[in-house]
């Protein structure tokens, strides 16, 4: 009986492992070995520390480079708007068009985040994994002007290209139309709500961020599947979705007030709070507490 417990671990437990008995695994050539090798899946520890490097990267980058970067973002971001309103301008009124439209949502990310630009709601995890690590005012002042400076430009380059969408004649009437439609969509959602799904965007778009190192051959594939989630869902991104609700104050249909008190303050919170508590606090969290335990193991 002594002998049965001790065996089970002195507490009736039977272990998962004898560390002392060798596994019984198939012996492997070295080409197999390196095959393997390329096929695991990165610990979350290695996803930690590309980003948080990449993170650290771009808080060392001048400012006049990150305002540059942001006002390209904020531009190209508008390609969402327009793919979804081509696609809504030819496609009929039926159930199943938004299944189709909303493919549209994923433009504007795909070439901001392929093209190395910088959007702001990225920054709410790649920028938040050096404070975290390095909890001191030096890196929360570079972090805030990050913030700062990238949220300015994203928001600059959105509304020169709502004003470019509702004030001349590059878009056609159907395709303004179709702007048109977007826009109350957009900010028609009210301030609550807002907030809310700005929540869910920001922790969807944090996410792909955390994605992509692991992603490889698959970038493009993560980018369009999450973006259009997000875009199918009605949630709201600080920048894709004020350019809809900028084209209407740039068009007389919706007034400053209504955009930035019912969508673009409200959906910044959100997408804050989404970003940087859902994905990188929580993930921050499960790699050091990870670490943790293999130190206490060694």
């Amino acid at each position: 009986m002594i002998t049965r417990d001790k065996e089970a671990g002195g507490d009736g437990s039977t272990p998962l492992e004898d560390p002392d008995k060798p596994l019984a695994v198939p012996a492997l050539e070295q080409a197999e070995k390196k095959r393997v090798e390329e096929h695991v899946a990165p610990r979350a520890a290695v996803v930690y520390e590309t980003i948080r490097r990449e993170g650290e990267d771009e808080l060392t980058r001048p400012l006049a480079a990150l305002a540059w970067s942001g006002i390209a973002a904020g531009l190209s971001m508008g390609f969402s708007m327009v793919a979804e309103g081509l696609l809504r301008a030819h496609l009929p009124d039926a159930d199943w068009r938004p299944l189709v439209v909303k493919l549209g949502y994923s433009v504007g990310f795909l070439i901001v985040v392929l093209g190395r630009q910088q959007l702001f709601t990225e920054n709410t995890l790649t920028a938040i994994l050096p404070l975290l690590a390095r909890k001191n005012l030096s890196t929360l002042g570079r972090v805030a002007s990050l913030w700062a400076v990238v949220l300015a430009t994203n928001l600059i380059g959105a509304l020169l290209f709502a004003w470019a969408a509702g004030n001349t004649s590059v878009f056609g009437p159907d395709l303004q139309h179709a702007f048109g439609e977007i826009g109350r969509d957009a900010i028609s959602v009210g301030a609550g709500n807002a907030v809310l799904r700005g929540i869910f965007a920001g922790w969807l778009i944090a996410l792909m961020v955390w994605l992509m190192p692991a992603a490889e051959a698959a970038r493009v594939q993560i980018i369009i599947i999450i973006t259009y989630i997000v875009g199918l869902a009605g949630f709201t991104h600080i920048i894709a979705g004020s350019i809809e609700v900028l084209y209407m104050v740039m068009t007389g249909a919706a007034d400053w007030g209504t955009a930035l008190g019912g969508y673009i303050l409200p959906t910044l919170l959100g997408n804050i709070l989404g970003g940087v508590a859902l994905v990188a606090v929580l993930n921050y969290a499960q790699v050091i507490a990870g670490s943790d335990k293999q130190g206490e193991q060694a």
